[in-house]
């Protein structure tokens, strides 16, 4: 698997949504002792929790209490075909992002939102916006 200093190097990552991810950076830091791995702009966070990882997201129309699960695969089409063929609805094609990932969303048989993520490029997060931390 290609590493990616964008992506935490864990298999899988929770999302979590907060309505202000700055002030959900620092209460989490303060409370729980997770440090900041990555900020991008103020939409989204990644915090390292020990030798794992979660990712803040924005709020943006996602019920309190909503979440989602990032998951590291070696090859996102050929997982999105599998995950599509067992019936999950498709939430975001996929698709390549500028921090070198490739990734798609989808939504299993309960409702639980699933993204998949591959790491294609190595890129540093300065070049894309992200306000690097301990990586």
């Amino acid at each position: 698997m290609l590493a990616n200093r964008s992506i935490p190097r864990c298999s899988v990552i929770p999302e979590l949504p907060y309505p202000d991810i700055a002030e959900a950076i620092r209460w989490l830091c303060d409370a729980f002792g997770f440090t900041l791995r990555i900020q991008i702009a103020n939409h989204r966070a990644q915090l390292n929790v020990g030798d794992g990882a979660v990712v803040l997201i924005e709020l943006a129309g996602s019920p309190p209490g909503a979440h989602s699960v990032m998951v590291r695969v070696e090859d996102v089409d050929r997982h999105c075909e599998q995950a599509l063929r067992h019936g999950t609805a498709l939430l975001r094609p996929p698709a390549d992002y500028p921090y070198g990932d490739r990734q798609y969303s989808v939504q299993d048989l309960a409702g639980h939102r699933w993204t998949f993520s591959q790491s294609i490029a190595d890129i540093d997060p300065a070049a894309w916006g992200g306000r690097p931390g301990t990586l």
